[in-house]
């Protein structure tokens, strides 16, 4: 009997492991790209982006890196400093009006084919016990400005914790290297090159989910995710 209970209570661990295991593996539900090809954009807008972090220098940063994995992904992307200029002379300074501007306006203004909207979710560095944290976190729409539509959307994510070691200096050395670390990369703004690999992971292409490639990439016009296994 006791052999019994052993070898039924072992099957049912293996089976709950193999649910477990097969649960974790589960891969991430595939982006709709059906508009995105149908609507088959050419040229890019990137507005400036909202900003929740309390970090000014945040939209700054990411706005101004975010044109190039687009580039390099095959659009044609409309520079930034045009971008600014355009607004400014328009009486628009603030992200969240031109964020709320019809996308017929939009068009008119510039003759983009899709608008890239950008959220700022995290940018900076946060003291966490015993580290610092420099983490950077983006979401991003794009959507037509002929038709109004969402053709694509996501978020990414860069941290200086992918990178770190653990700290080897008992708890008063670490706590010591978190602090002095964290004072260091808020006054140097060490968040503008995380900014640029979240941009990185966030706009460019191929990616699983990602952005199609544009027009003027040889991948265009390949299977959605193919390219990108």
């Amino acid at each position: 009997m006791i052999r019994l209970l052993i070898k039924a209570a072992s099957v049912a661990l293996a089976v709950a492991l193999a649910v477990a295991l097969s649960g974790c593996a589960t891969p991430p539900t595939a982006f709709d790209y059906s508009a995105f090809i149908q609507a088959k954009p050419a040229s890019l807008l990137v507005l400036p982006p909202l900003n929740d972090s309390p970090d000014v220098k945040a939209p700054f940063s990411v706005w101004a890196q975010a044109t190039r994995p687009l580039a390099e992904a095959g659009y044609y992307v409309l520079p930034v400093t045009l971008v600014a200029e355009t607004f400014r002379q328009n009486g628009l300074d603030v992200a969240a009006d031109i964020h709320d501007l019809p996308t017929p306006k939009l068009r008119d203004f510039f003759g983009a084919d899709a608008a890239v909207y950008l959220r700022i979710k995290e940018y900076g560095t946060r003291f966490v016990v015993f580290n610092s944290d420099t983490r950077v976190e983006v979401e991003a729409r794009i959507v037509d400005l002929r038709s109004g539509q969402l053709l694509w959307q996501g978020k990414a994510v860069a941290s200086s914790s992918e990178q770190q070691q653990q700290s080897q200096g008992g708890l008063v050395g670490a706590l010591l290297a978190a602090v002095v670390t964290q004072i260091i990369n808020t006054s140097t703004d060490a968040a503008y090159k995380y900014a640029d690999v979240a941009n990185q992971r966030l706009l460019g292409a191929p990616r699983p989910n990602g952005v199609l490639p544009g027009p003027r990439s040889p991948l265009f016009g390949k299977p959605p995710n193919a390219a990108a296994r």
